[in-house]
């Protein structure tokens, strides 16, 4: 017998089942368990949505669920919500916050893959949070050279390291109320902010509370864990390398901030600002007023976009 029809949250799949958690108030009654904790309902998809090919249920997908057994928490899907954004690698939905991670060293900063995540972040209508890791090993001013170069873009970035408690205090208040994943290269401490934040600010709902359960080389399916002053953290080894498919050559400018007011100054409307006469980006890069690593990279990722728009119907 169908009880009610409230909304939730998918925080993982696993074989075809589902762990949806209900939005606070959307059930009228059984909203916590005997402990006064959130309860988890096991869902499966209903049939029509693998007949008719409708989309797939990912983990951060809004839902609509059927509930069938409220003694066992067993329900099912009955209607996905539409998404803001998704991913394939990893596969997930509704990401709000994008926190992108790199290292001050060991490993020395992929540049280019930052630059990249922050185009996917504004293509996908996603927040970015720019964290510059292992302070502590910070010998040479990198973390004030790097943030120099990432502040003109205006958005946020904190410097982290695993001895300080304040600064991840500050983290802390960054993930509230977000959706946030963690891209950045292999080495750069990913999983250790992740247990950090994990041990420290999840709130324990149900069979979720497995954490002490990931391992350090374990295959890990994608899961939100709720934080408890609000939002989720996306537990997922994906987001390691990216390939930027979501803009082409001539919408790429539009992804970087710092180069917007120029670029209405330029002299030729469309200017790509790689080679044309009379360009204000070009003159602000040329007098020290626009990061050089962060154009060269800019002219470069424009040249492969471009390459690879002309050579779209060759085989």
């Amino acid at each position: 017998m169908i009880i009610s029809l409230p909304e939730g949250i998918i925080l993982k799949g696993v074989g075809g089942f589902y762990s949806v958690l209900p939005d606070k108030g959307s059930l009228h009654k059984n909203k916590l368990s005997e402990d006064n904790e959130p309860v988890i309902y096991t869902c499966k998809v209903r049939g029509i949505h693998r007949k008719d090919g409708k989309l797939i249920p990912l983990p951060g997908d809004r839902v609509t669920f059927d509930i069938l057994d409220e003694r066992k928490k067993i329900g099912h899907i009955d209607r996905i919500l539409d998404r803001i954004n998704s991913f394939t690698r990893p596969a997930v939905a509704n990401i709000d916050q994008l926190a992108i991670v790199m290292a001050v060293t060991n490993p020395q900063p992929d540049m280019m893959l930052v630059d990249k995540l922050l185009i996917t972040c504004q293509a996908k209508n996603i927040k970015p949070l720019i964290i510059i890791n292992k302070t502590d090993l910070d010998m040479e001013n990198q973390v004030e050279a790097l943030k120099k170069v990432y502040e003109k873009t205006g958005f946020k970035v904190l410097p982290l390291t695993k001895f300080s408690c304040e600064a991840y205090d500050e983290l802390h208040k960054e993930l509230a109320g977000f959706t946030t994943a963690f891209a950045g290269q292999s080495g750069v401490g990913k999983s250790t902010i992740l247990n950090t934040v994990l041990n420290n600010w999840l709130m324990e709902t149900g069979d979720v509370s497995e954490k002490i359960q990931r391992g350090k080389h374990t295959t890990r399916h994608v899961q939100l864990f709720q934080l408890d002053k609000g939002g989720f953290i996306l537990d997922t080894p994906g987001f390691s390398a990216y390939t930027v498919t979501e803009v082409n050559h001539e919408n790429l400018q539009n992804y970087y901030p710092e180069f917007t007011e120029a670029a209405c100054l330029c002299r030729f409307k469309g200017c790509s600002h790689t080679s044309e006469p009379d360009c204000e980006v070009r003159r602000l890069y040329d007098e020290g007023e626009i990061d050089k690593g962060r154009y060269l990279r800019y002219t470069e990722l424009y040249k492969e976009l471009k390459e690879a728009y002309d050579n779209r119907y060759k085989r």
